[in-house]
């Protein structure tokens, strides 16, 4: 019998549950880091030949290079199932037409002699990491390549695991052929990052790198930001159930399982104001864990992070949906629509017993790329506007200059910075 640990949300039970689940993010991670750094340095000395070597090491495929033909990303699109590549592109139009909506334009404004405003232009070159290996998530391309594409971006490099046989999971190439991906590298772990962030013989360097991975990574793209941009260190997955007297168990216990199956870390909390509902979410979780393949790894993350919070009336659930920030933030009750003003801290909110969480995984068009570990309080999700930079520009003539001249010289002299009042006086007292 599956029992959600209960918890009382004014009690000191839940400031206790609330430090382990921000604390379980934070594994230590210095193993993983000494082995990062050491792949980085050599990727950064030997370029293409440590490149191949960690990939014979790690991935068990010895390669010539690790570019893939364009003609056998291209070639994918005839080895995978119709069904599959049918829901691929319907996907893709979803999600390329969501951030085609979020793009921003340059814009300027003209005053007595001045001219303000921002050049706003997409990054040059961008590398996408996608998982491989014993999972594939075509999903993930898709994610991280058309908001890219959206912004403009000219080059869109992506990096994947090859097999053991050397070749591609033919899902994430024609994932990769939909998305329009500019070059495919059969490249993996700590070393694509590295690759990606430095550039070798044959790896171009670029400009930012997305991407979720393994510990190593999240390490390397921790340790190379500064040479580039990355997205976001993501954590472990996040699912929070909104939910009322009226929800339907059945569906809150199938939603909780769907993130509780990702990793034994995965948090799945159910924040309620009805205590019979549960008691009911824990009969159907009972009920439907025993039929899934990954059962041992949703109950260890159940037994660890999942909770049923017990609220007073809907504005403490609410309350306490807003301190937990989660990834995923599932609103099921009478009117869910009266609420979603009132929830400012979730990465992506889905409203009603029909928007499942894995409907913004895969298909909706808003993007899976999240905020966890509570970031939402302050990140973003992924997004067009991820892929694009921005300048301010000023132009003043000599009368606008005049006017606000001693203004500047008073403010460059009040912080001890003569050279810059004397920038501006240089410009009249010829």
């Amino acid at each position: 019998m599956i029992r959600l640990r209960r918890i009382m949300a004014k009690d000191g039970g839940a400031e206790a549950f609330l430090a382990s689940y921000r604390a379980r993010a934070e594994a230590d991670s210095a193993a993983a880091e000494k082995v990062v750094a050491a792949v980085i340095a050599d990727i950064r000395r030997d370029g293409d030949k440590a490149l191949l070597s960690y990939t014979e090491r790690f991935d068990g495929a010895r390669l010539p290079a690790s570019e893939v033909p364009r003609k056998a990303v291209s070639a994918a699109l005839d080895k995978v199932d119709p069904a599959f590549l049918s829901a691929l592109r319907r996907a893709a139009d979803n999600i390329r037409d969501f951030h085609e909506r979020q793009t921003r334009q340059s814009w300027f404004v003209t005053g007595d002699g001045t001219l303000l405003g921002q050049r706003v232009r997409p990054l040059k070159r961008v590398g996408v990491y996608v998982p491989g290996g014993t999972a594939s998530y075509p999903s993930s391309v898709l994610m991280n390549v058309l908001p890219a594409k959206a912004a403009g971006v000219p080059e869109v490099c992506m990096a994947t695991p090859p097999r053991a046989d050397g070749t591609v999971n033919p899902r994430i190439l024609a994932a990769a052929a939909v998305a329009g991906v500019d070059r495919v590298f059969a490249m993996g772990g700590a070393q694509a990052v590295a690759a990606f962030a430095y550039g070798t013989e044959s790896v171009p360097r670029v400009d930012k790198i997305v991407g979720p991975g393994n510990i190593y990574v999240a390490t390397a793209k921790r340790l190379v930001f500064g040479a580039v941009d990355i997205d976001m260190i993501a954590g472990p997955s996040e699912i929070l159930v909104l939910a009322d007297q009226t929800a339907n168990p059945a569906f809150v216990a199938a939603d909780l399982l769907s993130q509780a199956e990702h990793d034994p870390l995965s948090s799945s909390i159910l924040v309620t104001t009805c205590s019979r509902l549960a008691d009911d979410v824990d009969a159907e979780l009972s009920r439907r864990i025993e039929s899934l393949p990954r059962k041992d790894i949703i109950k260890r993350a159940l037994s660890g992070y999942g909770a049923a919070v017990l609220c007073a009336d809907m504005d403490e659930a609410v309350d306490m949906a807003n301190e937990l920030a989660p990834e995923h933030l599932e609103v099921m009750t009478k009117d869910p629509m009266s609420l979603l003003g009132r929830l400012d801290n979730a990465g992506s909110v889905f409203l009603g017993p029909y928007s499942p969480e894995p409907l913004g995984d895969y298909f909706a068009g808003p993007n899976h790329v999240l905020p966890t570990s509570g970031t939402a309080r302050f990140f973003s999700p992924l997004s067009a506007e991820s892929f694009v930079k921005v300048s301010s520009f000023i132009r003043y003539g000599e009368d606008a200059l005049r006017t606000c001249r001693g203004d500047i010289v008073a403010l460059a002299r009040a912080e001890g910075l003569d050279a810059h009042a004397e920038s501006v006086e240089a410009r009249f007292c010829r």
